[in-house]
C-alpha cells in the first residue's frame, strides 16, 4: 500500500504540493490526474526518494522512503523523461540495473527480448522516443518490484505497443500483486486500466475514489422539459449545462437514481442517462472558469 499524508514540499516560497494525501491500496492501478503545474510529478518524486518532504509522510508498505534503501530495491519508476547514460547499449543499462535490484531476473529479460525486439547493442540514444521507451519498460519489468510508479508511461508508444506494455504491467498485478501508480493525461487510456483515480490541482488531492465509484456519483443526463426552458431549473444542482434545440445536457454529483428522482417532479418528456467518461468527470470536477475553454476573437 503507498500512503502519502499532507505532504507539503515548497520550491523558493511557491507550494508546488499543499496537503497532499493519496491511499493507493495493495495491488491496485492508481491513476493520477491533473492539470499542468498541479505537482503530480513533485508527488512521484517523492514516492520515488529524490525529493525529501518539507512536512507530512510518504510511505510505502508502512514504511517511510526516504534514504530506505532496501524499500528502494523493490520499486521501479519510469518518469517522463527517462534517464540513461549517453554512450549505453541496452545491454549496459541491464547491467546497470541488475546491479541495483537483487530481485532482477535475467530469466524475464532473455524472455521480454521476443516482446520489444531492440537489439541489445544497440546505442540507446540513436534510438527512437518510442524504442527508448520500451526500453525503459523492458528493464522497469525484470526487476521484478512491488511497487511501479509511472509518469507519463506510453507516451511516444504505437497502439500495439501500448496495449503489449499495459499487458505486461497488469500481469504483474494479477499474478504477483504488483501496486502500480501512474501518472497521465490520456484520461481514455486510464480509464480502460485503473480502479482507482485521484484527481490533483494546485497542491493538492482533490478526490480520490475507485473508478466504480466516481462514475457511480457523477452523472451526465440528457432531458427534455415539457415546456422549452433555455435553463435547467435553478433548483437543480448542476456541474455542467449545455443545450441543443430543447435538448439538455445536464452533469450532477449524484446517483442516475437520485438525479432522476430530482427531475421527476418536473414531470419531463425524456430523462436518458448517458456514459459519463473519466476525462468529462476530470473537466467538470475541476470546474470554474480557470478550466473552461475560451474563445478568442481576433
Amino acid at each position: 500500500m503507498i500512503e502519502v499524508k499532507d505532504l507539503v514540499k515548497r520550491f523558493d516560497g511557491f507550494a508546488a504540493l499543499d496537503g497532499a494525501t493519496i491511499s493507493v491500496p495493495a495491488g491496485s492501478v492508481y491513476g493520477l490526474v491533473g492539470p499542468n503545474g498541479a505537482g503530480k510529478s513533485t508527488l512521484i518524486r517523492h514516492l520515488t526518494g529524490i525529493y525529501r518532504q518539507d512536512t507530512g509522510t510518504v510511505r510505502m508498505g508502512g514504511e517511510d522512503v526516504w534514504e530506505n534503501t532496501a524499500l528502494k530495491a523493490r520499486v521501479a519508476a519510469i518518469p517522463d523523461d527517462w534517464y540513461y547514460f549517453l554512450q549505453s547499449t541496452v545491454r549496459d543499462m541491464m547491467r546497470f540495473y541488475r546491479g541495483f535490484y537483487p530481485r532482477f531476473s535475467m530469466e524475464r529479460y532473455e524472455a521480454l527480448k521476443d516482446v520489444f525486439r531492440i537489439e541489445e547493442k544497440r546505442v540507446i540514444r540513436r534510438l527512437s522516443k518510442g524504442m527508448q521507451k520500451q526500453v525503459a519498460f523492458w528493464l522497469a519489468l525484470c526487476c521484478m518490484p512491488d511497487y511501479l510508479i509511472l509518469d507519463e508511461p506510453v507516451d511516444g508508444l504505437d497502439p500495439v505497443m501500448r496495449r503489449q506494455v499495459w499487458s505486461l504491467v497488469l500481469g504483474d498485478v494479477a499474478q504477483r500483486g504488483t501496486t502500480v501508480l501512474v501518472s497521465s493525461h490520456n484520461l481514455r487510456e486510464l480509464e480502460d486500466v485503473c480502479d482507482h483515480v485521484g484527481i490533483m490541482d494546485h497542491g493538492k488531492v482533490l478526490l480520490e475514489r475507485s473508478l466504480a465509484q466516481l462514475q457511480d456519483t457523477t452523472v451526465k443526463l440528457q432531458v427534455v422539459f415539457r415546456e422549452d426552458r433555455e435553463a435547467p431549473p435553478p433548483e437543480i444542482p448542476v456541474l455542467h449545462a449545455s443545450r441543443i434545440g430543447r435538448v439538455h445536457t445536464l452533469i450532477m454529483r449524484m446517483s442516475a437514481r437520485e438525479a432522476e428522482a430530482r427531475l421527476a417532479a418536473y414531470n419531463p418528456l425524456l430523462v436518458d442517462a448517458v456514459p459519463l467518461t473519466l476525462e468529462e468527470i476530470f473537466i467538470y470536477e475541476l470546474g470554474g472558469v480557470d478550466y473552461a475553454v475560451k474563445d478568442i476573437v481576433l
